[in-house]
């Protein structure tokens, strides 16, 4: 699983502005869902959602700022009862102790990309590297040593392509001569949206220059983003060893230096960030992807890859540029759809699956059934077992529901519930905004034009 890893960076997916062969040979052997959805679209309430197979107010995690309670119960821990190895590598971030793991190493809190810390069973310590190549070094160095008369899980977790966006060495030169089409609506004014126009996600008025964009602080003329602006940043390139740091320079130097003299202004300085963050977005995802075919290799090699279950997902979806935005947490579409494959040879056909709603509510059910353990009553969601056979149950979803609490916070998205149809969003913000929104997704699928008021739809929200 990855962190932030919107569908529309896949090739798989149709992305045009990237290639991602590994996740693509990943799909052309297995199942990829394109209805496949989030009920919480941030960190720790995602990982909490596919740990539990409960939604946020059941599983307590409402919000990145609440510990996890690992007392309740998980799918590794009915996976350990049942014989299986269970192991965490890569991004936890929930706070507590992980339980239900043989093995754990995991990135604390966000992880860092450069020479990360990793906590392995207690133990804190830092490796020199790149943060997706530990993560899968370590997860490698696993499979080695298993014991191999037993089944395993293993919950391979990336920190990347999370904010900051820091690409790894082998990817600092990508799309460096392209130039990435702008989304058609980065330029959105939020017309009849309140909740979308009282955010503070907009690649243009809040990427840190320096953290973010990889710009020189002499740049930011916002005295109220400054301090913290380069705090974060030499957070980061502090920790790079001077071989590190000596690559990093000679690649973003020259690159700052023509910034500075392009003068961008108005919409000519919007455009310009926003080729800053989609690329270095692009490189993280382009590591990824170099390290999933790192993981399939291995499986090849060991004979593995026959009996081995391999799915593919993100904790969340995440907007490049479209409304003007980076991060998530919005209903609307790329921040609440998530990428989803699934490969088993032995049972699952190579296919798209364009119908069927899931959610990744139904990911701890799904592990469970593959393993033959009995699904607990309390998981909400269903075992995607016979949409992977072919076999969608006559009572399978029509509508899903969706929960966001994070408010006041980073970002300032309001909170909000809604209900997404095969065709209809209804949304409702609340808390310190009263509002409803309703789109059709058929007529209006990049969520423009806000129906509630309009009285042809009545029925609709009635439904």
């Amino acid at each position: 699983m990855t962190d932030d890893h919107g569908y529309q960076a896949i090739s798989a997916y149709g992305s045009m502005i990237n290639r991602t062969p590994n996740i693509d040979r990943l799909a052309a052997g297995g199942m990829r869902f394109e209805r496949s959805f989030c009920t919480n679209s941030i960190c720790a309430p995602s990982r909490a959602v596919l740990l539990t197979g409960q939604y946020s107010h059941r599983n307590g995690q409402i919000n990145n700022a609440v510990v996890f309670d690992s007392t309740q119960q998980t799918f590794p821990k009915l996976l350990q009862q049942a014989g299986y190895q269970t192991v965490l590598v890569g991004k936890w971030h929930l706070k507590s102790r992980p339980t239900g793991f043989d093995y754990w190493n995991i990135l604390p809190g966000q992880g860092r990309y450069y020479n990360p810390d990793f906590i392995e069973m207690g133990e804190r310590k830092r490796l020199e590297g790149y943060a997706t190549d530990l993560t899968t070094d370590i997860a490698l160095t696993w499979l080695d040593g298993r014991d191999q008369s037993k089944p395993f899980c293993l919950l391979l977790h990336h920190k990347a392509p999370h904010r900051n966006w820091m690409p790894g060495p082998e990817q600092l030169n990508l799309f460096a001569d392209e130039e990435i089409p702008l989304p058609e609506t980065y330029f959105d004014d939020y017309a009849g949206r309140l909740a979308a126009q009282a955010q503070e996600m907009r690649i243009d008025r809040h990427t840190f220059l320096s953290y973010d964009l990889k710009l020189p602080w002499s740049l930011n003329t916002n005295a109220d983003s400054l301090q913290r602006d380069s705090a974060f940043a030499q957070s980061e390139f502090n920790r790079m060893t001077p071989e590190q740091k000596a690559a990093w320079d000679a690649v973003y130097q020259p690159r700052n230096e023509a910034f500075q003299q392009a003068g961008y202004r108005g919409a000519d300085l919007a455009k310009a960030k926003y080729q800053r963050y989609i690329k270095d977005y692009l490189r993280c995802v382009a590591s990824v992807d170099d390290n999933i075919g790192r993981v399939l290799d291995y499986l090849e090699r060991s004979g593995l890859s026959e009996n081995t279950i391999v799915v593919y997902t993100s904790d969340q979806g995440f907007y490049l540029g479209e409304h003007g935005w980076f991060d998530k947490r919005f209903m609307y579409e790329q921040s609440l759809r998530l990428p989803l494959i699934v490969r088993y040879p032995r049972e699952i056909r190579a296919e798209v699956n364009e119908r069927d709603m899931v959610l990744n509510l139904d990911f701890a059910p799904t592990f469970l059934d593959f393993a033959g353990v009995a699904i607990p009553e309390e998981m909400q969601g269903r075992s995607l077992r016979p949409l992977l056979t072919g076999n969608t149950p006559a009572d399978w979803r029509q509508s899903i529901y969706y929960h966001y609490y994070e408010y006041p916070s980073w970002h300032m998205v309001k909170k909000h519930y809604g209900v997404r149809s095969d065709r209809y969003k209804l949304i409702h913000f609340y808390d310190d905004i009263d509002t409803w929104e309703l789109f059709d997704l058929q007529n209006d699928p990049d969520e423009l034009r806000n129906l509630y008021d309009d009285p042809q739809y009545a029925d609709v929200i009635a439904e």
